[in-house]
């Protein structure tokens, strides 16, 4: 079971965003009491095709599945989460998410930086995922971090039959995509000032 991991954080939006620091941002392990704020976000970002709360219980339970919750600290609120599966060398990116009021803080790209730095370290080379074919800003995002077009995966989505587009990275492991990622990342943590709690190197 595959979901699109639609990063919306690029999309304008008619409300400014909540405004957050990196010392008010939480990331850990998803637990589950945090399913219930996650499936708000889930409905939202993910219209009629989205994942059920029961989805999120298996996946936790899943042992190739690590699924994070990001929470702001001043009030325990999830605000968004990510997943992936990891098998053998290979990362498949299930699900990132922002919560509507907080997107424009760049904390879709934070997501998305603190997974690759989770399986920078472990023997992966590469790192994967759909996405619909029509969300631009999240395939912005991926490009940006040398994930290339891989082709598609026709009527993927059962709500329009819209396909989904099949994105890959290079070999992690290169220097070519150490070297990009890394400057990547500075600029991004220089951008938003700083790291949030409980981010893993």
């Amino acid at each position: 079971m595959m979901t699109s991991p639609e990063n919306k954080d690029g999309n304008p939006s008619s409300l400014s965003p909540v405004a957050i620091k990196p010392d008010q941002l939480f990331i850990r392990r998803m637990k589950t009491e945090d399913v219930p704020g996650v499936m708000e976000i889930e409905s939202v970002s993910f219209g009629t095709h989205h994942w059920a709360k029961e989805s999120f219980l298996n996946e936790m339970n899943n042992q190739l599945g690590r699924y994070y919750s990001l929470t702001d600290f001043r009030n325990n609120k999830i605000i968004g989460y990510f997943g992936y599966w990891l098998i053998l060398d290979e990362v498949h990116i299930t699900t990132i998410a922002v919560h509507p009021e907080y997107r424009g803080n760049s904390l879709g790209e934070l997501q998305l930086v603190q997974l690759l730095e989770k399986v920078l370290g472990q023997t992966v080379h590469w790192v994967t995922l759909e996405v619909r074919t029509s969300n631009y800003s999240a395939q912005n995002l991926y490009y940006k971090y040398s994930f290339e077009s891989a082709g598609l995966r026709h009527k993927y989505y059962q709500d329009n039959r819209e396909d989904a587009l099949i994105m890959t990275t290079p070999n992690i492991t290169s220097q070519s995509f150490r070297g990009l990622y890394n400057r990547n990342k500075h600029q991004l943590i220089e951008k938003i000032g700083g790291y949030p709690q409980g981010f893993e190197f």
